[in-house]
Protein backbone atom coordinates (compact mmCIF):
# COMPACT_ATOMS: atom_id res chain seq x y z
CA UNK A 1 0.00 0.00 0.00
CA UNK A 2 2.83 2.52 0.88
CA UNK A 3 4.87 1.32 -1.97
CA UNK A 4 2.04 2.47 -4.38
CA UNK A 5 0.97 5.59 -2.87
CA UNK A 6 4.44 6.67 -3.06
CA UNK A 7 4.64 5.50 -6.86
CA UNK A 8 1.36 7.10 -8.40
CA UNK A 9 -0.14 9.35 -5.41
CA UNK A 10 -3.58 7.25 -4.93
CA UNK A 11 -4.76 3.67 -5.09
CA UNK A 12 -2.47 2.20 -2.63
CA UNK A 13 -5.66 2.59 0.21
CA UNK A 14 -7.52 0.68 -1.45
CA UNK A 15 -5.57 -2.40 0.21
CA UNK A 16 -5.92 -1.35 3.23
CA UNK A 17 -8.85 -2.18 4.52
CA UNK A 18 -8.95 -5.91 2.75
CA UNK A 19 -5.87 -6.76 4.25
CA UNK A 20 -7.27 -5.61 7.81
CA UNK A 21 -10.44 -7.30 7.52
CA UNK A 22 -9.21 -10.82 5.45
CA UNK A 23 -5.77 -11.03 6.69
CA UNK A 24 -6.16 -9.70 10.46
CA UNK A 25 -9.80 -10.37 10.78
CA UNK A 26 -10.68 -6.96 12.07
CA UNK A 27 -14.77 -6.54 11.40
CA UNK A 28 -15.36 -3.95 8.85
CA UNK A 29 -16.56 -0.95 10.28
CA UNK A 30 -13.91 -1.19 12.82
CA UNK A 31 -11.16 -1.12 10.16
CA UNK A 32 -11.98 1.33 8.30
CA UNK A 33 -11.12 3.80 11.51
CA UNK A 34 -7.76 1.42 11.28
CA UNK A 35 -7.81 2.39 7.47
CA UNK A 36 -8.50 5.87 7.97
CA UNK A 37 -5.14 6.47 10.78
CA UNK A 38 -2.82 4.36 8.43
CA UNK A 39 -3.87 6.07 5.10
CA UNK A 40 -3.93 9.62 6.64
CA UNK A 41 -0.32 8.87 8.48
CA UNK A 42 1.16 7.33 5.14
CA UNK A 43 0.17 10.42 3.43
CA UNK A 44 1.36 12.89 5.77
CA UNK A 45 4.91 11.29 4.56
CA UNK A 46 4.74 11.14 1.10
CA UNK A 47 2.49 14.74 1.08
CA UNK A 48 5.89 16.51 3.21
CA UNK A 49 8.20 15.24 0.38
CA UNK A 50 6.25 17.28 -1.99
CA UNK A 51 5.97 20.33 -0.12
CA UNK A 52 9.70 20.58 0.23
CA UNK A 53 9.88 20.37 -3.36
CA UNK A 54 6.94 23.09 -4.43
CA UNK A 55 4.34 20.53 -5.66
CA UNK A 56 1.73 21.16 -3.70
CA UNK A 57 -1.59 23.54 -4.92
CA UNK A 58 -2.64 25.81 -1.83
CA UNK A 59 -5.07 27.28 -3.37
CA UNK A 60 -6.98 23.72 -4.41
CA UNK A 61 -6.01 22.10 -0.81
CA UNK A 62 -8.50 24.98 0.27
CA UNK A 63 -11.79 25.04 -2.31
CA UNK A 64 -11.37 20.80 -2.79
CA UNK A 65 -10.43 20.62 1.07
CA UNK A 66 -13.33 22.51 2.57
CA UNK A 67 -16.02 20.98 1.36
CA UNK A 68 -13.92 17.42 1.38
CA UNK A 69 -13.15 17.63 4.73
CA UNK A 70 -16.46 18.93 5.75
CA UNK A 71 -18.53 15.78 4.15
CA UNK A 72 -15.69 13.36 5.86
CA UNK A 73 -16.96 15.14 9.82
CA UNK A 74 -20.21 14.74 8.38
CA UNK A 75 -20.29 11.25 7.12
CA UNK A 76 -18.36 10.10 10.25
CA UNK A 77 -19.54 11.81 13.11
CA UNK A 78 -23.52 11.21 11.74
CA UNK A 79 -23.88 8.56 9.43
CA UNK A 80 -21.75 6.19 10.35
CA UNK A 81 -22.72 5.66 14.06
CA UNK A 82 -26.62 5.85 13.00
CA UNK A 83 -25.84 3.06 10.32
CA UNK A 84 -28.10 0.36 12.34
CA UNK A 85 -25.97 -3.33 12.59
CA UNK A 86 -29.02 -5.03 10.18
CA UNK A 87 -29.62 -3.30 7.54
CA UNK A 88 -33.30 -4.03 5.52
CA UNK A 89 -32.55 -3.06 1.72
CA UNK A 90 -34.46 -3.94 -1.02
CA UNK A 91 -36.01 -6.75 0.72
CA UNK A 92 -32.71 -7.87 2.22
CA UNK A 93 -31.33 -8.16 5.57
CA UNK A 94 -27.87 -6.92 5.29
CA UNK A 95 -25.12 -6.00 7.79
CA UNK A 96 -23.32 -3.40 8.33
CA UNK A 97 -19.92 -4.59 7.76
CA UNK A 98 -21.59 -6.37 4.59
CA UNK A 99 -22.83 -3.10 3.42
CA UNK A 100 -19.56 -1.54 3.93
CA UNK A 101 -17.08 -4.45 2.13
CA UNK A 102 -19.69 -5.10 -0.96
CA UNK A 103 -19.46 -0.98 -1.33
CA UNK A 104 -15.57 -1.23 -1.31
CA UNK A 105 -15.78 -4.10 -3.33
CA UNK A 106 -17.47 -1.19 -6.05
CA UNK A 107 -15.01 1.28 -4.96
CA UNK A 108 -12.17 -1.26 -5.71
CA UNK A 109 -13.38 -2.04 -8.93
CA UNK A 110 -14.11 1.74 -10.52
CA UNK A 111 -10.26 1.90 -8.80
CA UNK A 112 -9.12 -0.78 -11.23
CA UNK A 113 -10.76 0.71 -14.35
CA UNK A 114 -9.28 4.68 -13.35
CA UNK A 115 -5.72 2.49 -13.34
CA UNK A 116 -6.56 0.10 -16.55
CA UNK A 117 -7.04 3.62 -18.25
CA UNK A 118 -4.61 4.21 -21.60
CA UNK A 119 -2.60 6.87 -19.17
CA UNK A 120 -2.99 10.31 -21.83
CA UNK A 121 -6.95 9.90 -20.51
CA UNK A 122 -5.84 11.85 -17.09
CA UNK A 123 -2.96 13.60 -18.64
CA UNK A 124 -2.62 17.53 -17.79
CA UNK A 125 -1.61 18.26 -21.53
CA UNK A 126 -4.67 16.48 -22.43
CA UNK A 127 -6.55 19.93 -21.67
CA UNK A 128 -6.56 23.10 -22.46
CA UNK A 129 -4.50 25.49 -20.80
CA UNK A 130 -7.33 28.16 -21.40
CA UNK A 131 -9.76 26.39 -19.65
CA UNK A 132 -10.96 28.18 -16.41
CA UNK A 133 -10.64 26.81 -13.02
CA UNK A 134 -14.09 25.15 -12.10
CA UNK A 135 -14.70 25.73 -8.82
CA UNK A 136 -18.02 24.95 -8.57
CA UNK A 137 -17.00 21.36 -9.62
CA UNK A 138 -14.35 21.22 -7.85
CA UNK A 139 -16.50 21.97 -4.66
CA UNK A 140 -19.07 19.06 -5.57
CA UNK A 141 -16.36 17.01 -6.28
CA UNK A 142 -14.99 17.76 -2.79
CA UNK A 143 -18.16 16.45 -0.98
CA UNK A 144 -19.02 13.64 -3.07
CA UNK A 145 -15.12 12.24 -2.02
CA UNK A 146 -14.95 13.16 1.32
CA UNK A 147 -18.14 11.27 1.50
CA UNK A 148 -16.26 8.01 -0.05
CA UNK A 149 -13.01 8.80 2.44
CA UNK A 150 -15.73 9.27 5.57
CA UNK A 151 -18.11 5.98 4.92
CA UNK A 152 -15.31 3.88 3.92
CA UNK A 153 -12.27 4.63 5.01
CA UNK A 154 -10.25 4.94 1.97
CA UNK A 155 -8.16 7.32 0.78
CA UNK A 156 -9.91 8.57 -2.45
CA UNK A 157 -6.43 9.90 -4.43
CA UNK A 158 -7.72 7.47 -7.58
CA UNK A 159 -10.48 10.01 -7.36
CA UNK A 160 -8.74 13.12 -6.71
CA UNK A 161 -6.05 13.01 -8.73
CA UNK A 162 -8.05 12.90 -12.41
CA UNK A 163 -10.06 15.19 -10.71
CA UNK A 164 -7.25 17.62 -10.24
CA UNK A 165 -5.80 17.44 -13.38
CA UNK A 166 -8.63 17.74 -15.27
CA UNK A 167 -11.19 20.56 -13.18
CA UNK A 168 -8.27 22.53 -11.98
CA UNK A 169 -5.86 22.41 -14.94
CA UNK A 170 -3.36 21.17 -12.43
CA UNK A 171 0.10 19.35 -13.69
CA UNK A 172 0.67 15.54 -12.69
CA UNK A 173 3.43 16.03 -10.08
CA UNK A 174 1.25 18.73 -8.38
CA UNK A 175 -1.54 16.85 -8.54
CA UNK A 176 -0.05 13.69 -6.29
CA UNK A 177 1.10 16.22 -4.13
CA UNK A 178 -1.87 17.72 -3.24
CA UNK A 179 -4.21 14.54 -3.78
CA UNK A 180 -1.90 13.06 -0.53
CA UNK A 181 -2.27 16.52 1.55
CA UNK A 182 -6.14 16.61 0.83
CA UNK A 183 -5.96 12.29 2.10
CA UNK A 184 -3.73 13.02 5.38
CA UNK A 185 -6.67 16.32 6.46
CA UNK A 186 -9.58 14.10 5.24
CA UNK A 187 -8.39 10.99 7.18
CA UNK A 188 -7.07 12.61 10.16
CA UNK A 189 -10.27 14.02 10.73
CA UNK A 190 -11.83 10.85 10.08
CA UNK A 191 -10.09 8.84 12.41
CA UNK A 192 -10.47 11.81 14.90
CA UNK A 193 -14.46 11.71 14.85
CA UNK A 194 -14.04 8.00 15.92
CA UNK A 195 -12.01 8.21 18.58
CA UNK A 196 -14.40 11.39 19.96
CA UNK A 197 -17.40 8.87 19.60
CA UNK A 198 -15.11 6.20 21.75
CA UNK A 199 -13.59 3.85 19.52
CA UNK A 200 -10.54 2.70 21.23
CA UNK A 201 -8.10 1.06 18.38
CA UNK A 202 -5.38 -1.55 19.02
CA UNK A 203 -2.67 0.62 19.28
CA UNK A 204 -0.20 -1.43 19.03
CA UNK A 205 -1.27 -3.26 16.11
CA UNK A 206 -2.13 0.04 14.18
CA UNK A 207 1.13 2.06 14.63
CA UNK A 208 3.22 -2.01 13.66
CA UNK A 209 0.74 -1.55 10.43
CA UNK A 210 1.69 1.91 9.99
CA UNK A 211 5.07 2.14 10.42
CA UNK A 212 5.47 -0.64 7.59
CA UNK A 213 3.19 1.20 5.43
CA UNK A 214 5.36 4.22 5.63
CA UNK A 215 7.99 2.49 4.93
CA UNK A 216 6.67 1.03 1.72
CA UNK A 217 5.81 5.36 1.51
CA UNK A 218 9.52 5.58 1.65
CA UNK A 219 10.41 3.05 -1.02
CA UNK A 220 8.17 4.13 -3.31
CA UNK A 221 8.45 7.78 -3.68
CA UNK A 222 12.56 6.63 -3.75
CA UNK A 223 11.11 4.17 -6.64
CA UNK A 224 9.22 7.16 -8.43
CA UNK A 225 12.38 8.98 -9.52
CA UNK A 226 13.38 6.15 -11.62
CA UNK A 227 10.18 4.38 -12.50
CA UNK A 228 7.42 5.75 -14.21
CA UNK A 229 4.27 5.32 -12.35
CA UNK A 230 1.99 5.32 -15.08
CA UNK A 231 4.06 2.20 -16.42
CA UNK A 232 2.77 0.44 -13.27
CA UNK A 233 -0.31 1.05 -13.07
CA UNK A 234 -1.65 -1.22 -15.28
CA UNK A 235 -0.23 -3.87 -13.19
CA UNK A 236 -1.50 -2.25 -9.94
CA UNK A 237 -5.00 -1.64 -11.44
CA UNK A 238 -5.24 -5.94 -12.68
CA UNK A 239 -4.42 -6.50 -8.97
CA UNK A 240 -6.73 -4.30 -7.17
CA UNK A 241 -9.54 -5.67 -9.77
CA UNK A 242 -8.92 -9.04 -8.68
CA UNK A 243 -8.81 -8.27 -4.86
CA UNK A 244 -12.38 -6.47 -5.75
CA UNK A 245 -13.55 -9.84 -7.66
CA UNK A 246 -12.51 -11.92 -4.94
CA UNK A 247 -14.49 -9.98 -1.95
CA UNK A 248 -17.83 -9.81 -3.80
CA UNK A 249 -17.67 -12.86 -4.52
CA UNK A 250 -16.33 -14.25 -0.74
CA UNK A 251 -18.85 -11.62 0.66
CA UNK A 252 -22.18 -13.59 -1.65
CA UNK A 253 -20.49 -16.95 -0.76
CA UNK A 254 -20.61 -16.09 2.87
CA UNK A 255 -24.27 -13.68 3.58
CA UNK A 256 -25.91 -17.04 1.34
CA UNK A 257 -24.31 -19.32 3.56
CA UNK A 258 -25.28 -17.81 6.70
Amino acid sequence: MGVLLGLIGGGGSILTLPTLVYMMHIPSTEATTYSLFIVGLSAFFGASYYIKNNFICWKTMLFFGVPSLSATLFTRSKIVPALPEIIHLFGWDISKDFLILILFAVLMLGASFSMLRPPQVIQQGDFSEAKKYRYVLILISGLIIGTIVGLLGAGGGFLIIPTLVILANLPMKKAIGTSLGLIFINCSIGFSCDLYHGIHPDWALLLKFTAFAIAGMTIGLYLSRYVSGSKLKPAFGWFILSVGVYILVKEYYIYHST
